[in-house]
């Protein structure tokens, strides 16, 4: 257990070196060592500015930790220092989600004024949006394996979206699929979102269910049921055989998606999990929580 934060934790990044950096409503990041489980270094702060801090991810170079926080900024923070190096303004609300592309030229981020912003990642210069999603809020954002598409999730106007990544064009939205609202009739949120690594399957949180898609078709194909409560967030083995699902139930199931069938029995926390990763082929699993506390599962 990783004990530090004063308050729930919304992000976690796994970093090379068996580090990992979380963020917290306490609007600090803090960067850990996985065996020891200790803290190190100071909190990462930005002249106490930053408030709670929803969503991190780090750059495939693992040089650089994108941030997204209640006052509508995404940050860039040098990972070895522990500070920020960039700051790009835009959006009006809280940034929900931020995501790297592949190439790690661009930073996209979704927030709850409903749009979606392109970020280049070496001027901060916007590349494309702000796009007007459709959702109310924009919960989670994330590339494609190709880099060619943007899949968001959102509340209100819930379920996924998906656009093209160059010209911002809608590719698909959920309830324009005929027979996709009958099947997911209970989606008024999806928070969490992953691409199978040879981008022909989305996986994402339906409310209380995690939705397979099929990119080819746009069609669901399995609907893995784990929770009564709303699925908050997902994450997958890098090696897409396992899949990791927290609901607001206080629960993480485990899936094998060869199967699509769960894994053991649900690990069970005393507080509600926010987010979750599995690291590398999924032998270890870290979650963080509404109590503050980061656990790391073997």
């Amino acid at each position: 257990t990783l004990r530090g934060h004063t308050h729930q934790v919304r992000g976690v990044a796994h970093l090379p070196g068996g580090r990992i950096v979380t963020c917290s409503d306490d609007g600090s990041l803090r960067l850990w060592d996985l065996e020891s489980g200790t803290q190190i270094g100071d909190d990462w702060q930005d002249k106490g500015t930053l408030g709670i801090v929803f969503s991190i991810a780090l750059s495939p170079n693992g040089k650089t930790i994108a941030s997204g926080s209640v006052d509508g900024i995404v940050r860039l923070w040098d990972v070895e220092k522990g500070k920020v190096i960039a700051k790009w303004t835009g959006h009006t609300l809280r940034v929900c989600s931020v995501c790297w592309s592949g190439d790690g030229k661009r930073v996209a981020s979704a927030s709850s004024d409903g749009m979606l912003r392109v970020w280049d990642a070496e001027n901060g210069k916007i590349l494309l949006g702000p796009i007007n999603t459709g959702h109310s809020w924009v919960y989670g954002v994330s590339y494609s394996p190709d880099n060619s598409k943007i899949a968001t999730g959102g509340v209100y106007e819930g379920g996924v979206r998906v656009w093209n990544s160059k010209t911002g064009k809608l590719l698909f939205k959920e309830c324009d699929t005929a027979n996709t609202r009958i099947v997911l009739q209970e989606t008024v949120c999806t928070r969490g979102l992953a691409w199978v690594s040879d981008g022909k399957k989305l996986v994402a949180t339906s409310s209380s269910s995690t939705v397979i898609w099929k990119i080819a078709t746009w069609k669901p194909i399995a609907i893995l049921r784990g929770s009564f409560r709303d699925v908050q967030a997902i994450s997958l083995s890098s090696n897409n055989h396992i899949l990791a699902s927290a609901s607001d139930d206080c629960t993480v199931c485990l899936w094998n998606l060869c199967t699509n069938r769960q894994i053991g029995l649900p690990l069970l926390h005393e507080s509600d999990v926010q987010c979750i990763t599995l690291i590398g082929d999924g032998k270890v699993l870290v979650t963080a929580c509404n109590d503050g506390n980061v656990y790391v599962w073997d």
